[in-house]
């Protein structure tokens, strides 16, 4: 019983998964392909199950730029991040506020940010709400027994 395809090691290869980086040997495989292996683009992308519009974006990119590294994926620039300062100085001042109260004060100095943003930023360095009222209750001496 035949599956329909071309044959050779790499036909038996599974396609990547949608929205994953491709390893940098597969795609210098299906590239090689085209380049060395008189393969059309559209073949060599059956043959690995990839798509062909982005194998010959990545024939392009080794033309422009001698590989076929995987980029950056996902992700954008945190807006907190630069209003750090601003946060460790209202809560050095206030270290009693809620994430709510610290996003009050944010809003207060003109920087507008959902609660969930404050909180994320403030787990993500260690000074989250249960964090910061262990260490004020060890401070007054209430944390011991």
């Amino acid at each position: 019983m035949t599956d329909g395809s071309t044959g050779g090691p790499a036909a038996a290869l599974p396609g990547p998964r949608k929205g994953r980086a491709v390893n940098e040997e597969l795609r210098g495989m299906a590239v090689a392909a085209v380049l060395h292996g008189g393969q059309t683009a559209a073949a060599a992308a059956r043959r690995f199950g990839l798509g062909d519009r982005t194998l010959r974006r990545w024939v392009k990119q080794f033309h422009e730029q001698g590989h076929v590294r995987p980029g950056r994926q996902g992700g954008s620039a945190s807006r907190i991040e630069p209003e750090r300062g601003r946060i460790l100085r209202i809560l050095a001042a206030r270290p009693e506020l809620s994430m709510a109260g610290v996003r009050d004060a944010l809003a207060a100095e003109g920087v507008a940010l959902h609660e969930t943003t404050v909180q994320r930023f403030l787990k993500r360095h260690g000074l989250d709400r249960k964090t910061r009222l262990a260490a004020r209750q060890r401070a007054r001496g209430r944390g011991r027994k």
